[in-house]
């Protein structure tokens, strides 16, 4: 029995790396693809978004010298390597996806609709979700919220390479201490940048509940759609 029928699940581009310096690692791939068959064989309804920080990082572009909004259209084409290449991980292990991107691309992705990614998501799709919000100045946090928020998500999953929220950095500070529930606001206040500012502001004016957790770890994913309390649970 699943507590969160469908999620939008956020992974960074850097957890792609793996132990890399750059780029993809398919064992990291490999283990992500697993992780998400066991969910959607339980039942779970999958949406995808992940970031494109492992190829190249918009916000940082401009100490290259190179414009803002032409750095945040780099990040978003970095995000459809990383979309692809789950995409391809997934269906070599039997899981029919969908990519879908906010940017035109007909002969790379299907374009974002809303009503035919919940239709996708009814029929045991995974759908990935690339290209962010399609806007410069956003960031794929923010995408994530919001196409959470409408396909009518049951949570946004964020997954990490720690246990959940803590008070400073738990693998720079051993004495971290770890939230098990925060309100939005407090995440807010205490400036814990788990994701950016508008996008939980978002999740907490739509009340979306966030789920911040160690990805790494095998069977989390499924133990948390399945109620267990692992990680932190973010809602008002």
């Amino acid at each position: 029995m699943l507590i969160y029928k469908r999620i939008l699940v956020k992974l960074s581009g850097e957890s792609l790396m793996g132990k890399k310096g750059f780029g993809i690692d398919p064992d990291v791939l490999d283990f992500f693809s697993s992780e998400i068959k066991i969910a959607r064989d339980h039942g779970a309804q999958i949406g995808i978004v992940i970031g494109g920080g492992n190829i190249f990082r918009g916000v940082s572009a401009h100490q290259q010298r190179i414009d803002r909004v032409a750095g945040d259209q780099m990040g978003m084409l970095a995000t459809m390597i990383n979309s692809l290449a789950l995409q391809n991980a997934c269906e070599q292990k039997g899981v029919f996806t969908r990519l879908m991107s906010a940017i035109h691309m007909q002969e790379v992705a299907e374009p974002y609709i809303r009503r035919r990614a919940i239709r996708h998501l009814e029929k045991g799709r995974v759908v990935i979700f690339g290209a962010g919000t399609g806007h410069p100045y956003f960031s794929t946090d923010t995408a994530a919220s919001l196409r959470a928020i409408e396909i009518e998500a049951d949570a946004l999953m964020k997954g990490t390479r720690v246990d959940g929220v803590f008070d400073s950095d738990p693998e720079k500070n051993p004495d971290a201490k770890k939230y098990e529930t925060i309100s939005y606001i407090d995440v807010l206040k205490k400036d814990l940048r788990v994701m950016d500012l508008t996008a939980v502001s978002l999740c907490k004016e739509n009340n979306v509940p966030m789920i911040v957790f160690n990805m790494n770890e095998p069977g989390n994913l499924l133990a948390i759609l399945k109620g267990e309390k692992l990680g932190t649970l973010i809602k008002d």
